[in-house]
């Protein structure tokens, strides 16, 4: 037996399904033990090249020194207190504001769930409405405000589609369904529900379900309408924040939302998240003497979090970080899509900066109701096969991968062969 499956096998004595997230529960299942850079190692001493990145934090490559020197040097003199605040948590809030469009004030918490769910209990305080909009496919962490309509089944979308036994009722139904890239579906809704729209919220680009494009003029009519409607507009920028831009994807669409979600590549892997927004919202939370929405946590701004968001924006500020990891993630789709042609393969790569995804279909999707047209067989044997061959990418549907700055010419040459003698096999 691989020393993978006896780990494995030892942790579902002790954890339910052996993980500690739902969809870390994947087949095949090897267990990392070791990270540097750009590569990942098995406990069986198997190599990868890595772009799951734990689903994105890992924008400047594993165990990144200089963001490791950073945080143990802020552990060495400073960890947490739970009064007051400390000059990590003023400096990376300072960073936030300097570069996101839409902050004008941030406050820390743990987890890009938590930051959704105050911002979604935020804008209902601000606006003195209960309902929400979301859209099919996107995710906006496990709370019962957004947890619905995610993965749905295709003979689910957009019906009542609840992503958990136990949410509230309450909860499923002042959460309203629409269509990405439809803006008259938005609109319809908006109507049919006039004056009690709360907020709506939205990933800029969806990337729960890959990486399908906004198209041109969706995100700044959804601005208007939000601003037409008195209804809060949140980009939830927990993937595409610090990724796609150091300001945000909202710096790159030139729109800014009123609340703004971020997390992952903020720390490069280090556990962090935040809520910013217009000053006269983020004012109305608690931790402002009379605001009456309340905001805590025990380990918000914690030093591990802010020493590693200050070093990693720091790093993005002072070296070619974003200009590098888009330059290879080009390299990546023209010589994906290079392949493609070749061999005569049906797919279509998307991707933003250095994020990408190959749907085995002929088409761009537009929605989550196109992606039924993706060969979801293909997709998953596909990516088990670079598995197999040490190119690491989650083996699940509509997943998207991740290049860093850690990545080399080089790693992108090695993948593209592998991606072509896998196309190659399964070809026929």
């Amino acid at each position: 037996m691989s020393r993978n499956v006896q780990i494995y096998e030892e942790s579902k004595k002790y954890t339910p399904g052996g993980v500690h997230t739902s969809i870390r529960s994947v087949d095949p299942f090897p267990v990392f033990v070791k990270a540097q850079g750009a590569y990942i190692y098995d406990a069986d001493g198997r190599k990868y090249i890595d772009y799951q990145a734990a689903f994105g934090p890992f924008i400047l490559g594993h165990n990144h020194p200089y963001v490791n020197a950073k945080v143990i040097e802020a552990i060495g003199r400073t960890d947490l207190y739970g009064v007051g605040c400390t000059d990590l948590e003023v400096e990376c809030a300072r960073l936030i504001c300097k570069h996101v469009p839409s902050s004008e004030q941030v406050l820390f918490c743990n987890s890009g769930s938590e930051a959704t769910y105050h911002a979604i209990r935020l804008s209902r305080a601000v606006t003195g409405r209960k309902k929400l909009i979301k859209f099919q496919g996107c995710y906006h962490g496990w709370h019962d405000y957004a947890a619905r309509n995610m993965l749905s089944a295709w003979e689910m979308i957009g019906k009542r589609d609840p992503g958990s036994a136990g949410m509230l009722d309450e909860a499923v139904d002042h959460t309203l369904v629409c269509t990405f890239n439809d803006l008259d579906d938005v609109e319809r809704t908006f109507r049919e529900n006039k004056g009690e729209i709360a907020a709506l919220i939205v990933e800029p680009i969806p990337h729960n379900i890959g990486c399908v494009l906004p198209q041109p003029g969706f995100l700044q009519g959804l601005r208007e309408l939000c601003s037409a409607n008195g209804t809060l507009l949140i980009f939830d920028e927990v993937i595409t924040g610090f990724r796609h831009d150091i300001g945000g994807f909202q710096l790159v669409a030139g729109v800014t939302p009123d609340l703004t979600t971020m997390g992952k590549a903020m720390a490069n892997g280090y556990p962090i998240a935040a809520i910013a927004g217009r000053k006269p919202y983020m004012e109305r939370f608690n931790t402002n003497p009379g605001g009456d929405v309340w905001f805590a946590g025990t380990y918000n701004g914690h030093a591990v979090g802010t020493a590693a968001s200050i070093a990693t924006i720091e790093l993005m500020e002072n070296e070619p970080v974003h200009e590098r990891i888009f330059r290879l993630g080009d390299r990546m789709r023209a010589g994906i899509r290079e392949i493609h042609e070749r061999l005569g393969i049906k797919a279509f790569v998307a991707g933003f900066g250095s994020v990408w995804t190959t749907y085995f279909m002929d088409f761009e999707p537009k929605h989550y109701g196109d992606l039924q047209h993706n060969d979801a067989s293909m997709y998953l044997s596909y990516r088990r096969k670079l598995n197999e061959n040490g190119i690491f990418k989650l083996p699940m549907n509509l997943k998207r991968n991740h290049i860093g700055y850690s990545h080399t010419d080089e790693d992108i040459d090695v993948t593209l062969e592998i991606i072509e003698s896998v196309l190659k096999e399964l070809r026929s």
